[in-house]
């Protein structure tokens, strides 16, 4: 493969030049006519395809109902909650005209859908009978990202899932922000072999008009910090203003609890950085598009018949145990070519058969994750490459926590904290709680709080800009 069909730059060397060919010529997107758009391509698509049937899956079994909601919104709606609308007021698409003739109440391309969805459970919940509603959305969002662009992570429409649950009490409420922030941890964890760090964001980061806002948070080998998910506690501030309320069981009437969470495509993006290397993508048998490429190798006619038979038997074997396989017959590129390739794209593992294999009565089975050649019998297909994806999914997550523990430092001098900090790292460090320090440090070195986690250490310390005593400590980094 040549130089310009593949990966023309190295991860540790230009991150950003690499992430963006990775993205482009492992066919996951490309870039749409309009500034801040991006096309998701059948690959890229299908690893969306695969989180969204794996969480659908999960956020079911929990009793929670797929619905839809229209991407525009009227103005005169957001306004009812003033002070989370400003929040999304630099970021929207308005619609102004219907043809040519000038509409009245502006339409908003949907920034996210509270208001929205809100609007419509006050016309749906009458009784505690009707409670706890629980529905989650698959959307697009629309948010204005002109300037700093970068697919996946940073465009102007992109695909999410968020979810907007009424509960007749607090206590359920909160239950349900928990549950669904373990259930996203599980998911990035488990599928994308990511990990994450799991807390409380700051009254200052935390959602508009969240009472408050939990968070799972990771780092990218450049030092950025990556938010992988949120799931907020909204108490009454929502049901309040749009009359979400019902009859309880005393027949008194009373404002519901709420809440909403979400997840987007960023996860790819996520992905991508976390395990790609200089050759391109590298995937998590889980979400692979293609978990097993088998590359028939022959140079007679009387070789493809053989080589094709056997080939064709290993993949219906492996296909009855669900596994995503693909046989790559094309005749116009070599096999050198082909290796390259499926490289680049990220397929989990490689099965290479000719002739002289079959004439051995084994297979050779490259691994993506570190490029290891292993020969495996025919007999043990089955079972040995079920046994080496799971060794792949482990693998990468183990490397993915490695980075973590690399790049996660424990600081209590602000100058120590500067000088860390232009490193790329996640500083774990000692804070106040006023949002006074936080603005001081982000104006400083331009990391703000990351998050406060969950397991944080709680023991007697001094901030680390106002040296008051203090038991909270939060992580802090720049981000994307």
């Amino acid at each position: 493969m040549s130089k310009e069909i593949g990966i023309t730059v190295k991860k540790d060397e230009n991150f950003s030049e690499w992430y963006t060919q990775v993205v482009l010529k492992a066919h996951l997107a490309d870039y749409a006519p309009v500034k801040g758009l991006i096309v998701l391509r059948p690959y890229g698509y299908s690893i969306w395809e695969s989180l969204k049937s794996s969480l659908d899956q999960k956020l079911k079994a929990t009793g929670h109902e797929n619905g839809f909601l229209p991407v525009l919104i009227p103005e005169s709606l957001l306004s009812k909650e003033s002070d989370h609308f400003a929040g999304f007021t630099p970021e929207v698409f308005w619609v102004t005209h219907s043809g040519e003739t000038e509409i009245g109440d502006k339409l908003a391309l949907r920034p996210t859908s509270e208001a929205l969805a809100y609007s419509m459970y006050a016309k749906w919940i009458k009784s505690w009978r009707d409670l706890p509603l629980k529905i989650n959305f698959w959307n697009t969002a629309l948010r204005a990202e002109i300037k700093a662009t970068k697919p996946f992570l940073r465009t102007s429409e992109f695909l999410w899932q968020e979810g907007h649950t009424v509960h007749a009490t607090k206590e359920e409420a909160e239950q349900e922000v928990m549950s669904i922030l373990e259930m996203y941890k599980k998911t990035v964890e488990e599928e994308l072999a990511i990990p994450v760090i799991t807390g409380k964001k700051s009254e200052k980061e935390k959602f508009v008009g969240a009472v408050y806002t939990t968070t799972m948070e990771s780092i990218m080998p450049d030092g950025k910090a990556l938010q992988m998910g949120t799931s907020h506690f909204l108490g009454q501030n929502f049901s309040k203003p749009f009359d979400v309320k019902f009859l309880d069981k005393q027949n008194v009437e009373t404002f519901a609890w709420q809440t909403s969470w979400g997840i987007s495509w960023r996860l790819i993006g996520a992905l991508i950085m976390i395990h790609g290397d200089d050759k391109g993508l590298v995937l998590p048998p889980r979400v692979a598009p293609i978990q097993v490429v088998i590359v028939p190798i022959y140079y007679s006619p009387q070789d493809m018949e053989i080589v094709l038979s056997k080939v064709s038997e290993i993949k219906q074997a492996l296909t009855k145990h669900n596994l995503r396989v693909h046989m790559d017959v094309r005749d116009e590129v070599t096999p050198g070519y082909k290796f390259h390739d499926w490289e680049m794209k990220g397929v989990p593992l490689r099965v290479e058969i000719g002739p002289k294999d079959i004439a051995k009565g084994k297979m050779v089975l490259v691994r993506r994750d570190n490029l290891k050649k292993m020969d495996l019998a025919f007999k043990d297909t089955e079972n040995g490459i079920l046994c080496v994806l799971d060794e792949i999914q482990q693998n990468l997550f183990e490397n993915a926590k490695n980075l973590l523990r690399e790049k996660t430092r424990e600081v209590t001098d602000f100058d120590e904290f500067k000088s860390e900090m232009e490193t790329g790292t996640f500083l774990y460090s000692p804070w106040c709680g006023q949002t006074k320090c936080e603005e001081i440090i982000k104006e400083s070195t331009g990391a703000d709080i990351r998050v406060i986690p969950f397991d944080a250490k709680i023991q007697d310390s001094k901030c680390i800009i106002c040296k008051n005593q203090t038991t909270i400590h939060a992580i802090f980094a720049r981000s994307y």
